[in-house]
């Protein structure tokens, strides 16, 4: 069990998504435009994942008889940004629409449906001189050993 192979399930999702336009993802940092140096403009998904692996919780098999941490939970913090607020709407839309419900294969891992844990309000950035609006949705990849 990886960290990467829990996060590359959630990011081969997002990727996969080819409608017209594809969906832009970043794993983690938004690549600098090579001819301005500049942060590549909206719109896109941006990613970051946390990875718990508690014991002792429900479900009660996901504790092993010699008290490893089998359980994984990985969030991945999915920022929808975009020009405007109904840009960054849309990306969560596609989001959500790749993601909610979607039970990944992991190699040797039992999967759960990825679920929605939380959304938070578009924050509007305007520091560059230019509105970029970024709403935050909160996305939950659940495992076991198979």
């Amino acid at each position: 069990m990886t960290v990467d192979a829990h996060a590359r399930a959630v990011l081969d999702l997002l990727d996969a998504v080819d409608d017209n336009p594809p969906l832009v993802v970043y794993d983690g940092a938004v690549p600098k435009d090579s001819t301005t140096g500049k942060s590549k403009p909206p719109p896109y998904v941006l990613v970051y994942v946390a990875v718990l692996t508690p014991s002792g919780e429900m479900p009660a098999d996901s504790t092993s008889l010699d008290m490893d941490s089998d359980r994984v939970v990985l969030r991945a913090y999915c920022h929808s940004v975009g020009a405007n607020g109904q840009a960054a709407r849309m990306v969560a839309d596609r989001v959500r629409a790749a993601l909610l419900g979607v039970t990944p294969t992991i190699a040797g891992r039992d999967c759960w449906p990825i679920r929605h844990d939380e959304g938070l309000p578009a924050d509007r950035d305007e520091s560059t001189g230019l509105l970029v609006m970024d709403q935050v949705d909160v996305y939950r990849l659940e495992s076991v050993p198979a």
